[in-house]
């Protein structure tokens, strides 16, 4: 990876740390899953997430298949976050 490449990805893997961590504090503190606008936030983290993953991807900052990684990574975690909130 070259210089710019792992800032890159240093940079989109905070972003996605910061969407769990928002998911997290608003699961535990502010409102149920089921609500819309839990699943609207969520959705537009995510939205953004993707589309600062797809832009990273056309400069050649990183590739494909670790852009798709990091979100899927963090879908599993939001996840297995749900599953065990849910379960309180």
């Amino acid at each position: 990876m070259t210089e710019h490449s792992e800032k890159a990805y240093a940079l989109l893997k905070a972003d996605a740390e910061k969407i769990r961590k928002l998911i997290e504090v608003q699961m535990e503190n502010l409102t149920m899953p089921q609500c819309p606008l839990y699943e609207e936030v969520l959705d537009t983290q995510m939205f953004g997430l993707s589309r600062e993953i797809d832009f990273a991807i056309r400069l050649n900052l990183i590739d494909e298949k670790t852009g798709k990684q990091i979100l899927s990574e963090l879908e599993r975690r939001l996840a297995a976050f749900h599953e065990a909130t849910v379960g309180k």
